[in-house]
């Protein structure tokens, strides 16, 4: 059994929730959580939607979490920027909410659109999960990235991510494709399991890593997150892991669960 668990860190989709859907059992792990008086944060790689979009989400499938207890790629993403690019002109590749996200913190942004075209030539290039990227976006990149000097970031490494309709390709697709004409790799990709995070998380939940609990679907995200910070970790099998990838994984979780609603036992040692 976990000892002494004093905060758990939630994945939201594949773990919580799929679409506006609560999963079966994630209330029971939830419940258990606020019964036991234990902090919780929700850290969802979704780089399109600010925390209160989460807590407006999360309400409609039933589970009341307040807009500071989330922190998405989005947020992780703006916060980085902040912090060592405020002053660049920044392009990215991304959805409409993660361009309101930015802008709203100050940054200097521009959305690369289907045209290709930029008013500003950019110092930084962030991409992210974008449903009308296209060739000539991806043309755009490759030149821009072909200069040095300008710097290129991704916001989430989540290739495939769960969705209402069956999973659909993420963030880390429009990376890679990106990084692979350019012949780059990103400086840094925000989301879990980066250290941007892990520093973020810990600092909203303000415990030790030996104290934190982390719950989610992804072996390489949500499990990654807590492994490399001495946190205990739990996979739930309703995301998409399944047992032929745990089997494959060098990263392994402590506990394996059906679902959320097997998580009581874990937070107590009664």
């Amino acid at each position: 059994m976990v000892m002494d668990v004093r905060g758990v860190i939630f994945d939201v989709d594949g773990t919580v929730v799929r679409g506006d859907e609560p999963i079966a059992g994630a209330q029971a792990g939830i419940d258990a959580v606020e019964t036991a008086g234990i902090r919780r944060l929700f850290v969802s790689n979704n780089p399109t939607k600010p925390p209160e979009a989460y807590e407006a989400r999360l309400e409609r499938a039933g589970i009341h979490v307040e807009a500071d207890e989330v922190l998405t790629a989005g947020t992780l993403t703006a916060a980085y920027l902040s912090e060592y690019h405020a002053d660049d002109r920044i392009a990215v590749v991304g959805e409409p909410g993660l361009v309101d996200l930015l802008s709203a913190v100050g940054l200097s942004v521009e959305r690369v659109d289907s045209s290709g075209e930029l008013e500003q030539t950019p110092d930084t290039l962030v991409a992210s999960l974008d449903r009308e990227f296209d060739y000539e976006m991806l043309r755009a990149c490759l030149w821009l990235l072909s200069k040095e000097q300008v710097a290129f970031l991704g916001t989430d490494p989540d290739v495939v991510i769960p969705a209402p309709e069956g999973d659909v390709p993420g963030s880390g697709a429009v990376i890679d494709a990106i990084a692979n004409v350019a012949g780059r790799a990103p400086s840094a990709i925000l989301g879990k399991p980066s250290e941007t995070a892990r520093a973020m998380a810990l600092d909203r939940l303000d415990l030790p890593p030996e104290d934190v609990l982390v719950v989610g679907d992804r072996l390489d995200t949500d499990i990654a997150l807590g492994a490399q910070a001495g946190m205990t970790t739990a996979l739930v099998r309703t995301g998409v892991t399944d047992d032929d990838d745990l089997a494959a994984s060098a990263i392994k979780p402590d506990y394996v669960l059906d679902s959320l609603a097997e998580l009581p036992p874990l937070l107590s040692d009664t």
